[in-house]
């Protein structure tokens, strides 16, 4: 089955907006959404970001190297995203059907992804590095249950 990612964005007027907001309602609000994707078995992660002043962008320039690094907001508001769900549902037009439900005012926006698989690389399942991924979701699997645990 296919997996999706809605990519929550956000303007500059919505971004005001939520500063007039009760935070814990947005929470709940949140919450109840996550766990209603949840109990549908769509839910496979998702994570909200820090503010991207807190962040850092890479630039890479023609040789492919690390050409600059810019600290912060990177440009405008809407190029920036606040979080992310990872789904999976039988369709983009489910997975669409998800991301309406999501609890958003006006200037808000979820853009929705399908994340390739294996079949996107039919063509190059030969390579090495492909046949590798399949033994590092493993090896990932298992030290992220090694940190937990």
């Amino acid at each position: 089955m296919p997996q999706f990612m809605l990519i929550m964005r956000s303007t500059d007027e919505a971004l005001a907006a939520s500063k007039e907001v009760d935070f814990d309602a947005v929470i709940t609000a949140m919450g109840k959404y996550n766990e209603s994707m949840m109990e549908a078995g769509v839910m496979t992660g998702g994570a909200g970001l820090s503010d991207a002043a807190q962040g850092a962008v890479v630039r890479f320039g023609e040789s492919g190297a690390a050409a600059a690094i810019e600290h912060g907001a990177y440009g405008p508001t809407e190029w920036l995203f606040n979080g992310y769900w990872t789904i999976e549902t039988a369709s983009l037009e489910e997975a669409v059907e998800w991301a309406k439900q999501c609890p958003l005012g006006p200037g808000n926006a979820i853009e929705v992804r399908r994340i390739t698989d294996e079949s996107d690389f039919a063509d190059y399942a030969d390579n090495e590095y492909l046949q590798k991924e399949e033994g590092w979701a493993a090896e990932l699997a298992e030290k992220r249950a090694e940190r937990e645990g």
